[in-house]
């Protein structure tokens, strides 16, 4: 599980940041990337990763300004251009359906591959055997959310030396063994799973948190997280303006995952008025809250 920061600026492109979007690689749970907002230009940038569009699995949009939404349709078109065929599944807030739909029945853009688009609300928006996606609504100028993804436990490691040591060379047992079945040798012996695979590993947890003033639910959908995701805007001496503008400080981002017992936080969604000397003073002043703290620049990597 590995973030990257695709676009980490707010508002418009600037040089050093380019507007919103983080891809989650998911590649050795499922062979695939989650992409959280996708701002303008974010193919382009993406032309600079290793990522292959064909890989998206899933896009989660935060809410609907155009420095979150107006790289999407470019993005759909390319990911149809080069070959991906498998369905892609958008997640956002009421209104995404029409801008997607539109600007493709406008362009004649015709994918070649399944687009789903949910118009998502409050509660949990995806599950399966691995993951658990919730979103709840924050408190910015328009509807905005934030996610919190939950990776469900882990089967433990399974114990190939101690195998090794009673006399079981690998193969296809190895896999029923980790499935925790039990299984007969060929001079039979009935050996059991669970002598074998440690205890279950602990799943990861991310929050990404679209535009917001600090609210409860910034710090419900954080709680005890590995990662928190939280923009700040502006400088710690700026809350004023950060309110009038619906958004954050860096030492209110800080007091948002003290107050969730997160492990780490990363900063991002900075406003272009803070040039890179600057941003070292954006750190610090959040650490003297929470020490555990970054500030995300584009193609920058965190692996959780």
């Amino acid at each position: 599980m590995d973030i990257l920061f695709l676009g980490t600026g707010a508002g418009i492109p600037a040089k050093l940041r380019n507007v919103t979007s983080i891809a989650l690689k998911l590649l050795e749970e499922r062979k695939s990337i989650w992409l959280f907002d996708c701002g303008e230009a974010t193919q382009h940038q993406i032309l600079h990763t290793s990522l292959k569009p064909r890989k998206l699995e899933k896009i989660f949009i935060t809410h609907l300004h155009g420095d979150h939404i107006f790289g999407l349709p470019g993005l759909l078109g390319s990911r149809s251009f080069q070959g991906g065929d498998t369905t892609l599944t958008i997640y956002g807030p009421k209104g995404i359906k029409d801008f997607i739909e539109v600007s493709l029945r406008v362009s004649e853009t015709h994918l070649q591959y399944p687009l789903i688009i949910e118009e998502i609300s409050d509660g949990i928006i995806f599950e399966d055997d691995q993951f658990v996606v919730e979103a709840a609504t924050l408190d910015h100028a328009v509807h905005s959310y934030g996610y919190r993804i939950t990776e469900k436990d882990r089967i433990g490691t399974l114990d190939a030396v101690k195998l090794k040591e009673d006399g079981i060379p690998p193969g296809p047992i190895y896999a029923k063994l980790k499935n925790g079945e039990s299984v007969y040798l060929e001079d039979g012996r009935l050996i059991h799973g669970k002598d074998y695979v440690g205890p279950n590993q602990k799943g990861k947890i991310v929050t990404i948190l679209g535009d917001t003033r600090p609210c409860e639910n910034a710090i419900r959908l954080a709680q005890q997280a590995d990662l928190l995701i939280h923009e700040a805007t502006f400088a710690g001496d700026s809350e004023e303006m950060a309110r009038n503008y619906f958004h954050s400080t860096t030492i209110q981002a800080a007091k948002v995952a003290y107050e969730a017992n997160v492990k780490n936080l990363c900063l991002t969604h900075i406003s272009s008025r803070y040039g890179k000397g600057d941003w070292q003073q954006l750190i610090e002043e959040a650490k003297t809250i929470f020490p555990q703290t970054l500030i995300a620049h584009d193609f920058m990597e965190v692996s959780i």
